[in-house]
Parts: structure tokens; sequence; C-alpha cells
């Protein structure tokens, strides 16, 4: 498949951030650009090499910005110098596998 991404840290929920300030819901932060190695209409693998943890919410955006959905993690493979991690769409992404 091979489909460059920028990958994101999202905050999914509302509340407060451990320090009483409260945080905005669907905050991303860039976390890093890898290449999505395998895909299903639902799901998406791919390496980094910073940490990521089961259930972590993150951002898929493509370069050219035809796939931006949220999704979450689901299961994490280590390796001393990356991180192989599978990610769940938190919701339908029609067509997403086509477009590419």
């Amino acid at each position: 498949m091979r489909i460059p991404i920028r990958l994101s840290r999202t905050n999914g929920s509302s509340g407060t951030n451990g320090s009483g300030i409260a945080a905005h819901a669907n905050e991303s932060v860039f976390f890093q650009d890898t290449i999505i190695e395998f895909g299903t209409p639902r799901e998406v693998l791919f390496a980094v090499n910073r940490p990521l943890e089961f259930a972590d919410r993150v951002l898929v955006e493509s370069h050219d910005g035809w796939l931006h959905a949220e999704a979450s993690v689901v299961a994490v493979q280590y390796h001393p110098e990356r991180t192989v991690v599978a990610v769940r769409f938190l919701k339908d992404v029609p067509n997403w596998i086509v477009k590419s």
C-alpha cells in the first residue's frame, strides 16, 4: 500500500489536562510523518519512532488532504528502533482505499 501520512496526537475528549486547565476537544499536536503499510476499510498499520500506547487517539492525514480521520490505537508491537501500530478509524471513512 505505502501511503505517506501525517500523524498527530489528538485529545478526543473535553476535561482537564491534569493541571486543572480545561482541554479542548479534538486538539491535535503533530507527531510525525510515516507510511501506511497495510490498510482495510476500518484499520491501518504503520510504524512510528515515537511512543504510542493502546487506546491513544491519533489524527491520520494524507499529505494531499483526501484522508483526514481520527483513529484509536488498537494494537502495538515494540521493536528496538520503532513501534508498529494498528489503528481503527473512529468513524466510517468511505472509499479511502480507492482514493489512494
